[in-house]
């Protein structure tokens, strides 16, 4: 029984190191994961702002259509003054002069505010670019170094299974089932060390004959509190 629970202990020590090598692993992955989310949204982010500039370019297009319209307007109405005979058809024509040629500085002034916006639009893009360029790189770099961190940790989760099936063959059926119980219900943690009384899986107090029954080791002995498996640390004054 002794060896039964030594081999125990053994399989614990396996599976706790490939819990921890897969929990590595999702970790690492959860971090690239979360690089890559960063990406898209940066990316995102530059491709918005993209948008707005093609439509501020749009907008700053159709007012300079607009300011040429009315230059045309004011040429040939200052052309037409030239012609005229009265003076109502004077003043008309002036006052259409007038009326476009106020209508062109508005539209001059705000050609020059859409100027101003997209360069600081386009400046604001240029950083935006700058940044998503190093979190690309930082991505890329960080996902060849977890793809090879990752092979490693499957070569050595390959290697422990194997190790963990070998000390399984030499466990009883009704002790490796009573184990696979105990880790899905402990959080990983089967097989527990006995203390000064005390179960130190839950940190109990142990009754006293159960206590020392666990020098004998004629059968495996669960804590009566959280159901472990328990086991004594021999060293030398015990009795």
């Amino acid at each position: 029984m002794r060896k039964n629970l030594q081999l125990l202990e053994e399989l614990q020590r396996i599976d706790l190191k490939i819990d921890e090598l897969r929990q590595e692993k999702e970790g690492m992955l959860a971090e690239v994961a979360a690089l890559e989310l960063e990406e898209e949204g940066a990316r995102r982010l530059v491709a918005e702002k993209k948008g707005e500039l093609e439509a501020l370019e749009a907008e700053k297009l159709a007012l300079e259509t607009n300011l040429a319209t009315e230059a045309d307007n004011i040429v040939r109405s200052e052309t037409r003054q030239k012609e005229l005979k009265t003076q109502k058809e004077f003043q008309a024509v002036a006052k259409e002069v007038s009326t476009a040629r106020k209508l062109k500085t508005e539209l001059e002034e705000q050609i020059l505010q859409k100027l101003g916006l997209a360069e600081a639009l386009t400046a604001e893009i240029d950083g935006m670019e700058t940044n998503l360029q190093a979190l690309s790189d930082n991505l890329a770099s960080r996902k060849g170094g977890v793809q090879a961190r990752i092979d490693q940790m499957e070569a050595a989760i390959a290697a422990d299974q194997a190790t963990r099936e070998a000390t399984a063959k030499g466990i009883p059926a009704s002790a490796l089932k009573r184990y696979t119980m105990l880790r899905e219900k402990r959080q990983g943690i089967a097989v527990v060390e006995a203390r000064d009384g005390y179960c130190l899986g839950c940190n109990m107090h142990l009754p006293p004959q159960l206590y020392n029954s666990l020098y004998k080791v004629t059968e495996l002995v669960n804590c009566p509190h959280c159901q472990r498996v328990l086991f004594l640390r021999i060293v030398q004054g015990d009795k």
